[in-house]
């Protein structure tokens, strides 16, 4: 499972790097699609920063952190990570549909990645809890 998650964050932060790309640039981006569905209103919004930093880049540093969790075995640290990155990703959906108005292609892929690492991140950690909880009886 551990391989499964890795892939995903992976995919993610290859997404949060299109997201980025499209935060740095002023040509129309191929995830504009209509007033609806477009990554440069998004990603050029007074949203798109946190401190000063773009949240793709902190989305793309946060899934590298979550394969390396994957990887490395870290399944709570993994689990409560994910559920961080889980509750941002949906704020920021609150914020594309109740204040922007408008969707990004990239931010709405990135947060059914979170999603689904979210839920296998704590499949992971209760699987190996009655698994080891199984080999002390």
């Amino acid at each position: 499972m551990r391989y499964v998650i890795a892939i995903l964050a992976l995919a993610g932060a290859v997404v949060s790097g299109l997201a980025l790309q499209v935060h740095y640039t002023v040509a129309t981006t191929p995830c504009s699609i209509n007033e609806k569905w477009d990554c440069g209103v998004v990603n050029h919004s007074s949203y798109s920063l946190l401190f000063g930093i773009p949240v793709a880049l902190i989305g793309m540093v946060g899934y590298l952190g979550l394969a390396w969790l994957a990887l490395a075995r870290q399944r709570a640290v993994l689990a409560l990570a994910a559920l961080a990155g889980l509750a941002f990703a949906l704020y920021l959906a609150h914020v594309e549909r109740d204040i922007l108005g408008a969707w990004c292609l990239y931010c709405v892929i990135s947060l059914a990645a979170i999603a689904l690492i979210t839920f296998m991140g704590f499949i992971w950690l209760i699987v190996d809890a009655s698994q080891r909880r199984s080999r002390r009886w």
